[in-house]
């Protein structure tokens, strides 16, 4: 099966199982439109299937006791023996969707059709397939207009349009945001010029933070919890020297605006996404295991005192 279809495969469930889980299914423009959160109230269970989604049903997705004690809770797990398509070519957010006043990050396998991304001309996972599937996060509904500039992005034989839509100050969308941490690990990989293929297996778990019912809030603590609470492993086969090299420029302690809540950097900016440093956004700890040496390292670490600041579990 393509991405896509597995990705619909999820979608199917989601649908028939909607009065459950939560979820609204309508038709917009020929398209089948999941909300998980945005108007209805979605759920926790909705927010595994959304994140299954994204990785094109190539990853496993759970809810854990956070490892952290100190912040405690649940948190989300997330483990994939295909990591380069499971996590980058479909679970990264790199479809911009912008029509009038409407605008949102599309992820999931439809990227894979459209493959309009750079990133693309560097990994595996361009592919034809006669559904499409992605998620939007975003507090609008699509519109007919929305849906027609998506279907303008993908090749004619994607002849079924499937979104799954909720904002991030829903249960479903926390989740499945949180869910990225091993995609964080290997898009920082990517952009550090790493050859992301020697990535056999990855592992990864962040602290599900308190839901808000304020976007920056929202926004915030979802980032926060992959930035200062993230634990990603890493099976690789690579040189030891180029793991050494790149390893310590991973985490994301690494990047200039490491160390302040992800609301409060967003605000020194302005509310302008593109000014953050782009090193930034990375899990807090990154282990690499080498099969082809049996070497280990771990880089980074958690910061569960800015965690509790930013989840608001210091009153």
């Amino acid at each position: 099966m393509t991405l896509n279809e597995r990705a619909n495969a999820v979608a199917d469930e989601l649908e028939r199982n909607a009065a459950r889980l939560r979820v609204g299914v309508s038709k917009v423009g020929g398209a089948r439109v999941i909300d998980c959160g945005g108007a209805v109230p979605g759920s926790l269970a909705a927010g595994l299937l959304m994140a299954r989604a994204c990785l094109a049903d190539l990853g496993d997705v759970s809810y854990v006791p956070c490892p952290l004690p100190e912040v405690s809770g649940p948190a989300v797990q997330v483990f994939t023996d295909d990591p380069v398509r499971a996590c980058l070519a479909s679970q990264y957010a790199g479809m911009q969707i912008s029509v009038g006043k409407f605008f949102a990050m599309g992820s999931g396998p439809m990227r894979a059709l459209a493959a309009r991304e750079e990133l693309f001309q560097h990994i595996a996972g361009k592919e034809e397939a006669p559904v499409a599937v992605g998620v939007l996060e975003t507090h609008k509904h699509p519109t007919e207009e929305v849906v027609a500039a998506i279907v303008a992005k993908l090749p004619p034989v994607a002849e079924r349009l499937t979104l799954l839509v909720a904002p991030t100050t829903s249960i479903s969308a926390t989740t499945q945001i949180v869910a990225r941490s091993v995609e964080t690990a290997l898009h920082k990989l990517h952009e550090l010029k790493f050859d992301v293929a020697h990535v056999v297996s990855a592992y990864g778990v962040a602290p599900l933070p308190p839901v808000s019912p304020d976007f920056v809030t929202a926004m915030g603590r979802t980032n926060d919890a992959t930035l200062y609470g993230g634990k990603v492993t890493l099976w690789v086969r690579a040189d030891d020297e180029e793991i050494e090299r790149v390893g310590p420029r991973v985490p994301s302690s690494a990047s200039k605006d490491y160390g302040a809540p992800f609301a409060e950097v967003f605000k020194r900016y302005n509310g302008d996404f593109y000014q953050i440093d782009p090193l930034l956004f990375s899990p807090a700890e990154v282990e690499f295991r080498n099969l082809k040496t049996g070497r280990a390292w771990r880089f980074g670490q958690c910061d569960a005192g800015l965690l509790r600041k930013s989840f608001g579990l210091n009153s």
